[in-house]
């Protein structure tokens, strides 16, 4: 690993520590698009969200699938970083409610 990999690796360890140390009062949906294009995006293209089998039929449904699937991939998120990137997926591609009649 090349000195420039290896500081970038630990500058973006410490921003994620940075950030995880002082949580989020509200539903950040840049936080939410920057987590779901860094661990999701490799298989989750837009297509996935407009198909017609999609799981995500409301907001419940759309927060327990990335409940799931951050699970699936072992990510361990918060339920701040499960709520953004699920404010982020509502915002961009489904739209079922105003986030915050959520909380």
């Amino acid at each position: 690993m090349t000195v420039a990999k290896q500081l970038t690796f630990a500058l973006c360890l410490f921003w994620s520590m940075h950030n995880s140390a002082h949580a989020q009062t509200k539903h950040s949906e840049s936080r939410g698009k920057l987590l779901y294009e860094t661990h999701c995006n490799a298989c989750h293209t837009a297509q996935i969200h407009w198909r017609k089998q999609k799981l995500a039929t409301d907001w419940n449904s759309l927060k327990a699938q990335v409940r799931r699937w951050q699970a699936n991939a072992g990510l361990l998120w918060s339920e701040q970083e499960i709520m953004d990137v699920t404010y982020y997926l509502n915002k961009a591609h489904y739209s079922f409610l105003d986030i915050e009649q959520e909380g």
